[in-house]
């Protein structure tokens, strides 16, 4: 990535907060087990396009997906040029290159075909079912409507027009609308959360969620439930290293506690770049109007957050759509999708997969190895995860072999 491909990441979505918002003042605790059910996500701009990553790769087991100001799957393809310019108007003005079809839809199928006939993401047969709500609304300057059509028409393509709601009429800027909390409507600025007199949380969960049942009406404006700091070091190793932050947060309605939570369902709420605490503290977690459908209808939200790198790689917390932390990003082996999948597994009662067996080495350069969780980084020097035995510089030209000796245990060795 160039420098100024860099700097003009930092500009994406907004100017940096020169202030930082305190996060909720809670002791970090492990995720709870549970048995929850009927899993759907939605996300805003990054975490829209995050959204469409996750239930392409996890097709089998997403019910429903809602989107706000994203796009179609693989649409950066790994470059954050495409990301800025063609999937978004995140870079310099004079650079975007937005325009209907400019995504190029066909290509974008092809490769989700060829990433489920490889196994990287699960057939495509699961998406058929999926529940799909967007919206884009049409004073959106950074993710003009031309992305959110691409998307619907990326959609069409495996799902039936009757399961796809497309809301376009809302003259909102780039920002989670809400009926009673933000910005006003077509302002652009943070926290990105908008009073559009529209409970965009609301129309999504009745979407995914309302039949053949409708919801209840949602819960009063004073929380029922409880919510919960945990710990995401359990899901990903060094998450700050990868774009996510220590913890997360968890809404936990009435009834839906540990064991009770069977008949419960499941709903990953993904925020946008620059709303991450250190950004806006817990505005997107407490006001985006998500919990209060939850404490009337059972919904157990699950909220991972993101935290930013370097002023060089993530600086405005995004998640990871085009490439700054992993090859692998759109895929079920992404190492923030893979974190994600964990934490749902946990509050699904799904069993975990199985880690890798003891004895498995692992060649590759100092910087792969860290990236990857098996070492980690301290004053320029690659140490192994573990044994902390010292693997020389951080970079892509000294290639070490770790051996795995147990759990998150790695020394330098070789495997016959």
């Amino acid at each position: 990535m160039s420098l100024h491909c860099r700097i003009l990441l930092a500009r994406a979505l907004g100017m940096l907060a020169v202030f930082a918002a305190p996060a909720m003042a809670q002791q970090v605790v492990p995720l709870p087990a549970m048995k929850a059910g009927q899993v759907s996500v939605s996300g805003l701009s990054s975490g829209g396009y995050m959204a469409v990553q996750y239930g392409v790769a996890f097709s089998a087991s997403v019910d429903g997906v809602g989107v706000i100001a994203g796009g179609p799957y693989y649409c950066s393809r790994g470059n954050v040029n495409t990301a800025t310019n063609v999937c978004s108007c995140t870079g310099s003005p004079f650079l975007c290159q937005v325009k209907a079809g400019g995504t190029k839809v066909s290509e974008l199928i092809a490769i989700t075909d060829q990433n489920a006939g490889n196994g990287t993401v699960d057939p495509v047969a699961g998406l058929a079912r999926q529940r799909i709500w967007m919206l884009s609304g049409s004073a959106d300057t950074l993710v003009p409507q031309a992305v959110m059509t691409d998307l619907e028409s990326y959609y069409l393509h495996y799902i039936n027009s009757a399961n796809i709601s497309y809301k376009k009429d809302l003259a909102a800027q780039h920002a989670m609308p809400t009926d009673d909390f933000g910005n006003a409507c077509d302002k652009l600025g943070s926290p990105y959360i908008n009073n559009c007199a529209f409970d965009a949380a609301g129309a999504l969960l009745q979407w995914i969620y309302g039949k053949p049942t409708p919801l209840n009406p949602r819960g009063g404006a004073t929380p029922a439930g409880k919510f919960i700091e945990f710990d995401q070091t359990a899901f990903l190793a060094d998450p700050t290293s990868h774009g996510m932050a220590a913890s997360g947060f968890l809404y936990v309605p009435p009834g839906c506690d540990g064991n009770a939570g069977q008949g419960c369902r499941l709903h990953v709420v993904l925020h946008g770049c620059l709303q991450d605490p250190t950004n806006i503290g817990d505005k997107y977690v407490k006001n985006t109007g998500y919990n209060r459908w939850a404490d009337s209808n059972r919904i157990v939200l699950l909220y991972p957050q993101t935290a930013p790198i370097n002023p060089l790689a993530n600086p405005n917390a995004c998640w990871d759509w085009f490439n700054y932390d992993d090859a692998k990003y759109a895929q079920k082996g992404g190492r923030q999708m893979a974190a994600i999948k964990l934490m749902v597994d946990r509050l699904t009662g799904a069993p975990p997969p199985p880690p890798p067996p003891d004895g498995t080495c692992v060649t590759a350069s100092n910087y792969d190895h860290v990236r990857a969780g098996r070492a980690h980084d301290k004053f320029f020097t690659a140490l192994a995860n573990g044994s902390n035995q010292s693997m020389g510089l951080d970079n892509i030209y000294i290639r070490t072999t770790l051996k795995r000796t147990g759990p998150n245990f790695y020394v330098i060795g070789s495997c016959p």
